[in-house]
């Protein structure tokens, strides 16, 4: 896995894991609203949101890169594929002037 992909899986694990965080009956509801309740919260809630729509924007762009990527690679493949086919019917071509080779070498003879 590339670096960008560690990073990507990185960020979705750690997506997951805050809201199974969130999800958790143990904690009462008064203790999140405290929680949230802080004033670095309101400071920082521009940056996040600059960050959050930066994420999605990498993550768009990745999947796009992902996508020529695989063009690419079923471009080659079909490249290969065609040119197996010639190489194949270039040995069955071989082996028939072979044949006739032999065949006429035996009638000389």
């Amino acid at each position: 896995m590339t670096l960008q992909w560690a990073a990507v899986a990185t960020f979705l694990y750690a997506e997951i894991g805050l809201i199974l965080i969130f999800c958790l009956p143990f904690i009462p509801p008064q203790r999140w609203q405290k929680i949230f309740s802080f004033n670095v919260w309101g400071k920082i809630a521009t940056f996040w949101n600059k960050a959050f729509l930066t994420i999605i924007i990498l993550l768009i762009v990745l999947f796009l890169a992902l996508s020529k990527a695989q063009n690419d690679v079923m471009e080659m493949k079909m490249q290969s594929e065609r040119l197996s086919k010639e190489y194949d019917q270039l040995l069955k071509e071989h082996s028939e002037l072979q044949d006739r080779l032999e065949r006429g070498n035996k009638k000389r003879l």
